[in-house]
């Protein structure tokens, strides 16, 4: 960077306007970095804890990951007990400002009652809520909106920037719920069934009248006995379920297994609880999009 001395006044300018550098903010998933990224723009520089065709569920803080929090200015979470117990803790004890990206979004109770969330000796438990509402594009609204004003509460500088960002995003989701429903009304009710390998898709399920089945439950840790995956392939078979898929974060032998056993064929990968590192499904949006086109083709 070029230097200039003002003679006698001993003052250095810098050639270029330098900007204000962007806030650092920590994210606990990729879709919820995404949200951020879209509503903060270049104001903002998001590091994500949980990356890429990463499993929340799974996942264990490391000394790294404190690190990362602690640099930060802002920590955002997804709430409703998606983060592990341990990766609160961090957070709280960092003292960084934190919000919940699900905040006043009124949340699904979990599969019979949160029965699904046994802690199985892991340090999580989603408990009484079904914490996946990004599949459900209208609720991202709310979502977007939060981060938006945990944004602004963190650079009150950006506050018209962020505004502006959050309208156009919002303009957006609109978009991606009417294209949705669109999708899936042009599939005959009784066809809209689907086989997933977690219970992650309720949202969803709930806006567009979809019926999701799956052998696990709310999270990707609780498996499922063998006389749950027995009762999973009858109903596969007295309902027709045709279409069957994997997801990104998961080991796919389980869905394979009832694939096989009942004849179906696996649809391909669903984007679930997180984002792809390239295409399809590098944004929320474009994940949306790819789920919901090879939800519909397999189901008609």
């Amino acid at each position: 960077m070029k230097k200039y001395w003002i003679s006698g006044l001993g003052l250095m300018l810098f050639s270029g306007a330098v900007a204000a550098e962007p806030l650092p903010v920590v994210s606990s998933f990729s879709i919820l970095g995404d949200v951020v990224k879209q509503v903060g723009g270049e104001r903002v520089a998001v590091v994500n804890l949980v990356g890429a065709n990463q499993d929340s569920h799974a996942y264990h803080m490391t000394a790294a990951d404190v690190k990362k929090i602690r640099a930060s200015k802002l920590v955002l979470v997804n709430g409703l007990g998606l983060e592990k117990a341990e990766m609160m803790r961090a957070v709280k004890q960092s003292k960084v400002p934190y919000a919940e990206a699900t905040a006043g979004i009124k949340p699904l109770a979990a599969p019979e009652g949160g029965g699904h969330g046994h802690d199985h000796g892991h340090d999580h438990d989603h408990g009484e809520f079904d914490p996946h509402v990004w599949t459900d594009p209208v609720l991202m609204q709310k979502y977007a909106s939060n981060v938006a004003v945990a944004l602004i509460k963190a650079d009150p500088a950006g506050k018209d920037y962020y505004l502006k960002r959050l309208k156009d995003y919002s303009g957006e989701l609109v978009k991606l719920d009417s294209y949705a429903r669109s999708q899936f009304n042009a599939v005959p009710q009784a066809k809209r069934k689907v086989l997933t390998g977690h219970d992650s898709f309720a949202y969803m399920g709930k806006r567009y009248a979809v019926s999701f089945v799956s052998p696990q439950g709310v999270s990707s840790e609780a498996e499922p006995s063998a006389k749950q995956v027995a009762a999973i392939i009858r109903q596969v078979k007295q309902e027709g379920i045709r279409a069957i898929f994997a997801e990104n974060i998961k080991d796919t032998r389980m869905v394979d297994k009832i694939a096989q056993e009942t004849g179906s064929k696996v649809g391909g990968k669903l984007y679930s609880d997180a984002l792809s590192s390239g295409a399809p499904a590098n944004t929320y949006i474009n994940m949306y999009r790819y789920n919901v086109r090879v939800l519909t083709d397999a189901m008609k």
